[in-house]
């Protein structure tokens, strides 16, 4: 269903993704009804050492290991590296000695959860300091909401995309009609700041607008290159 074009896709993806927040948040829910924190106590300094031996060891270990033939630099694989984070997923399987009824699951569920809290604490609240140390924090792009969707469906072969215009494209301070633009492409919105134009062939684009397109579907590269820079 993915990979397909059918009738109100989009509502259904937008269902499906509330309905996916909704079973995580019951899923933490449940597994929050496990934990006793008097329980976690114990095992303090043995899931200190496991924690840190996993952030500083086996992870920054197997991430340069598996990324040493790519071309990412050596800052950027220590960041890889840092945002190990441990989530839901090795909860759920702590869970599963519990339901066998091994001796000590409670222990090992008790552990695993521990390092789950300590690799959140440790690493997620320090990723954007350790991001600004290793040079690669940058600002979050700003999302624009466009008051105008595409509904696909069968025999429709357009899309719309979103076209960041820069200001170093040959096409700043030019009218629409004088853009080198494919026969298929349609800019059918364009938004300016905190405004949106609706465009005709006399509008001039001017540099930083993000243009709503709608262009064929085989014609996508060729419309992205109206705002390529020379």
């Amino acid at each position: 269903m993915g990979q397909s074009d059918f009738i109100h896709k989009r509502s259904v993806m937008r269902f499906h993704d509330g309905l996916a927040w909704l079973m995580q948040i019951a899923m933490f829910l449940a597994l929050g009804l496990l934990v006793f924190p008097s329980h976690l106590v114990p095992i303090v300094g043995l899931g200190l050492l496991m924690a840190l031996f996993l952030v500083f060891v086996a992870r920054p270990v197997s991430v340069f290991l598996v990324l040493g033939f790519t071309r990412l630099k050596l800052h950027e694989k220590a960041m890889i590296s840092w945002v190990g984070l441990r989530g839901a997923v090795p909860i759920v399987l702590a869970t599963f000695p519990l339901l066998a009824g091994i001796p000590r699951a409670e222990m090992i569920f008790n552990l695993v959860f521990f390092i789950v809290l300590t690799s959140i604490l440790l690493q997620g609240t320090s990723i954007p300091l350790f991001a600004k140390w290793l040079g690669l924090e940058a600002p979050a792009p700003e999302k624009l909401l466009y008051p105008l969707e595409l509904e696909p469906g069968a025999g429709i072969k357009s899309e719309l995309i979103n076209v960041e215009f820069p200001g170093c494209s040959s096409t700043a301070g030019k009218q629409i009609v004088e853009a080198d633009s494919p026969k298929g492409a349609l800019i059918v919105l364009i938004g300016r700041g905190s405004e949106f134009i609706v465009p005709n062939g006399g509008t001039v684009l001017e540099a930083g607008d993000r243009l709503l397109v709608l262009a064929d579907k085989n014609d996508l590269g060729k419309t992205r290159m109206i705002v390529d820079c020379e």
